[in-house]
């Protein structure tokens, strides 16, 4: 007994030593870095010439590590969304390398796009290659909830912290993950540079689960969308949101509006929906507008074109709910409860057919660049105190001649939630990927709103591409945008 006591405090007080070096040699670390901040790039793709693939971490490292390829000179293929270097001779991106051993070295990468990209948020792995390396990882790799891949994300301030919502979750245990909404808080005053630690809501039968967060019955995903934050008559915050049960991407078989039970931790229903309806319910995602008497929450499904007054009766109640429609006859813009909205499309097929005067549209954007029209799939507005306007960030929809469907990401600002928006500039492009559903918090927003940041889901799932990113795809990828860029200054309305 005592001599095995003794072997087991050995073995506690033994050094840690990075998995790597335990196996013999320790691997070679490649950094690869922003030219313009210093700071690591995630999701940067190095290729062998015999095509082994290598990816960088949060921190942008890459522990390479491969048998017959230390100690001699070895070409990397590099590829990575908005990031680049010069080409070679023969119009090869990459860099060539003599890994060693133990040693290290960087690369520089030039940011191609106003967009940059700070980090993988959510999913396992996130500091993979720097804790091969035996560098701090600030974060563990693997959840305590298990979790390996969130999808859609939404968040709002609550009660002094912040209340994070994502749709479907894949999980490591099993490939059905949680299909009922998972959701976390984190510290109000988290860094967008530092990484971000979620508090995620765990199953309370199921250990290291994250607990599905409205409960149904019957088949299908619940989806939460149109995420506010209000206070009651009593002046106590309620969290509310439209939930549907979805049978995958076909229509509704369940829908209303939920309200969070903070004793239960999860989302209760408190209003039931027909399914016919299609818009007078929180969607997408949520912003308060207050201003010359008027406070509503607009919500972008997908433009700012439908809203309802900031109370909890009226979020409650879809007879409450206004939508932006144009009407012919009096040649004017109006706000109405009997109409569902007027789309971007239908706004364009009216400028064409005579019914709508040109200068009188909202929702036309156009690449600022190009002149050509740019569709929105999806959107969030945002007021910018910096630049004194409502600014928009969201993904195109599905033009064929764009480098990815559903990952082209823009910027537009406008001196009013509803518009007009007109001239729009790219910031980060995603090409032959998805990055959809963006979300620009205004919680983050830094340097007086000069500085803004932005997250979407990260997927090879509409894209067509079949090769799917390890560990990054189906999660959340973080941008920061600095709204002085001069590229950006094509898209600014006039003071």
């Amino acid at each position: 007994m005592h001599l095995r006591l003794s072997i087991i405090l050995c073995l506690t007080l033994l050094p840690a030593v990075p998995p790597a070096a335990a196996h013999g040699t320790p691997p070679y670390g490649i950094h690869v870095v922003d030219a313009a901040t210093g700071r690591g790039i995630p999701l940067v793709e190095l290729r062998t010439v015999n095509d082994q693939t290598f990816l960088t971490d949060n921190a942008g490292w890459i522990a390479f590590n491969e048998p017959g390829l230390i100690d001699c000179e070895v070409w990397f293929h590099l590829t990575s969304p908005g990031y680049s270097r010069e080409k070679d001779g023969f119009g090869f991106t990459g860099v060539r390398l003599t890994p060693a051993a133990g040693g290290k070295t960087e690369i520089k990468l030039q940011r191609t796009q106003p967009a940059e990209r700070l980090a993988r948020l959510t999913g396992q792995g996130l500091y993979r290659d720097s804790t091969l390396l035996g560098l701090p990882a600030p974060l563990p790799n693997l959840h305590p909830a298990g979790i390996l891949g969130q999808d859609s994300v939404q968040a709002v301030p609550w009660k002094g912290r912040l209340f994070w919502l994502w749709g479907d979750t894949s999980v490591a245990h099993y490939p059905l993950g949680n299909f009922r909404t998972t959701a976390a808080t984190t510290a109000a005053d988290i860094k967008p540079e530092s990484p971000i630690a979620f508090d995620y809501f765990l199953h309370p039968d199921k250990p290291g689960t994250p607990r599905p967060m409205m409960l149904l019955e019957g088949p299908g995903a619940v989806w939460l969308f149109g995420l506010l934050n209000v206070k009651d008559a009593a002046g106590a915050e309620q969290l509310l949101c439209h939930y549907g049960r979805y049978p995958g991407l076909a229509p509704v078989l369940e829908q209303g509006i939920a309200a969070f039970d903070e004793s239960a931790g999860v989302f209760r229903s408190v209003t039931v929906i027909d399914n016919a309806e299609k818009w007078r319910f929180p969607r997408n995602h949520a912003v308060r507008v207050t201003g010359g008497g008027s406070d509503h929450f607009y919500f972008t499904a997908p433009l700012p074109c439908v809203r309802v007054r900031a109370s909890v009766e009226d979020v409650k109640n879809p007879a409450s709910y206004e939508a932006l429609v144009w009407d012919s006859t009096a040649s004017a813009w109006q706000w109405q409860r009997s109409a569902p909205p007027t789309s971007q499309k239908e706004e364009a097929a009216l400028i064409a057919t005579g019914k709508m005067p040109a200068d009188k549209a909202r929702w036309q954007l156009r690449d600022a660049a190009t002149g050509k029209p740019v569709s929105v799939h999806t959107s969030s507005l945002q007021w910018n105190a910096w630049r004194q306007r409502w600014v928009l960030i969201f993904c195109q929809g599905g033009e064929k001649d764009a480098p990815s469907y559903l990952g082209e990401i823009w910027y537009a600002e406008s001196p009013a939630p509803d518009g007009p928006w007109s001239a729009a500039v790219k910031v980060a492009s995603h090409p032959r990927y998805s990055f959809y559903n963006p979300i620009h918090h205004g919680f983050l927003n830094a340097e007086g709103g000069r500085v803004i940041y932005f997250e979407g889901t990260y997927t090879a799932e509409f894209s067509g591409n079949p090769v799917k990113t390890p560990r990054y795809d189906y999660n959340q990828l973080l941008y920061r945008l600095d709204l002085d860029a001069p590229a950006l200054r094509p898209a600014r309305t006039s003071p």
